[in-house]
Parts: structure tokens; sequence; C-alpha cells
């Protein structure tokens, strides 16, 4: 489950671990116009994780999402 969520400057998407056994904390990912931030509690810690990405990352990310193993470069085509 998931919920989608907009503020004045950025996308909230919150993805629920859901089922019979939750095996992880929520994540919540914010879209920024220049950034992604992606957070979720660490339990064993009791400290919020951050990891952000710029939106080339994102992008590699998308595009490696649907590749076979290997090293790729993402090339924009035209000027």
């Amino acid at each position: 489950m998931f919920t989608i969520e907009h503020a004045f400057d950025s996308t909230e998407i919150v993805l629920v671990d859901e089922g019979d056994e939750p095996l992880v904390q929520d994540v919540t990912i914010n879209a920024f116009d220049d950034c992604v931030v992606i957070e979720q509690l660490d339990t064993q810690y009791d400290v919020v994780m951050r990891v952000t990405l710029s939106i080339a990352q994102v992008q590699d990310l998308a595009a490696a999402l649907n590749l076979p193993e290997g090293m790729y470069q993402r090339v924009q085509k035209g000027g």
C-alpha cells in the first residue's frame, strides 16, 4: 500500500510494508524540484536514515529497474 500527498514544494509518497508479518518500517519519499529524499526509521538505533538522490540518479534508478545485469550510461538525444 502507498499514499501520495502534494505539498507546496514537494510530493510525498509513503510506502507501507503490509501483510501478515510486517518486514520493515514505512519508507517516505519526498520529491523536490532538484532532488529526491528517501527516509526510513531504523528501529534498532531509533534514528531516521536519510538518502538524498539527484534527479539524474533517480532517472538512472528508474532505467536500471528494467535492465539486465551490466554497466550502463544514459545519453540524452538531441541538443
